[in-house]
């Protein structure tokens, strides 16, 4: 992966389950310097021994001060930052999942903020820490244009951040090589997704529909975004790389269809 000795800062560490923490691993293990960044100073207590010895910052983003504090903390770390994994995402389904066109608008607009806004935000304030070839990846979803109820208003969100991709290579291409991609994951079992309501079945269903009849792995997200820090990924550039193990390939899978129609 000619990973050895860069410096790569992962955003969005929750817990043993998170895509960050997958990535993080992998990373560690092909040799990279990695720094990880946190919602809370509760949150870094509860990770620290995750990580194997690495600096664990703290980071909200929906505070500016916090994240120009964050840009700084990495400048005295280390010289420059050869990659930058967002793996950040936050919407408040606290009152379950209401019909898209009842969304709440202050619900809404802190999703986009801590979802989509923030990959914009922390891309500026790092701009003078990255590399002059850097790679920025984020995290999305293997598809936006499926009506899934029970994922609510962040899909629209999530198109958001994809879209965002090509603006930002567009910009930061006036005074660097940086790269901007996502890796589109499909369903995950993750600490997030749990918080979902509905989210098991989707997953138990996503399960029948993979070709392989097995699920698609974090782990397996995380060796794309790998790839993507990459210089082997040097061409790619405001893309987004669906990982969901064939899935979109299968939905009239003839089992899955025969199930549905009662005909079994």
């Amino acid at each position: 992966m000619q990973l050895a000795d860069k410096n790569i800062l992962v955003a969005g560490l929750a817990n043993r389950r998170s895509v960050a923490y997958h990535v993080g691993r992998f990373l560690q293990q092909a040799g990279a310097h990695v720094i990880y960044s946190v919602h809370s100073e509760e949150r870094r207590e509860t990770v620290s021994e995750l990580v194997d010895g690495a600096t664990v910052l703290v980071c909200d983003v929906e505070q500016d001060d916090q994240i120009q504090q964050l840009a700084g903390q990495v400048k005295e770390l280390v010289p420059s930052l050869d990659g930058f994994v967002h793996s950040i995402a936050f919407a408040d389904f606290s009152e379950g999942i209401e019909p898209f066109h009842e969304t709440d608008r202050d619900k809404f607009l802190q999703a986009v903020n801590v979802s989509c806004f923030s990959l914009l935000a922390l891309s500026k304030a790092l701009q003078d820490c990255l590399s002059e070839d850097a790679s920025v990846v984020t995290i999305s979803i293997s598809t936006t244009r499926m009506a899934a109820e029970n994922y609510g208003f962040m899909a629209p969100i999530k198109a958001a951040l994809d879209s965002s991709l090509a603006f930002l290579a567009k910009s930061f291409s006036r005074f660097s090589n940086v790269r901007f991609n996502a890796v589109s994951a499909g369903l995950l079992r993750t600490s997030s997704s749990a918080g979902i309501p509905g989210y098991v079945d989707s997953y138990l269903y996503a399960e029948q529909a993979i070709p392989r009849k097995r699920g698609l792995e974090t782990a397996e997200v995380a060796q794309v975004v790998s790839f993507l820090l990459s210089p082997l990924s040097s061409g790619i550039n405001a893309q987004s790389i669906v990982v969901d193990a064939g899935m979109s390939i299968n939905y009239f899978d003839e089992d899955i269809v025969r199930r549905a129609l009662g005909s079994e």
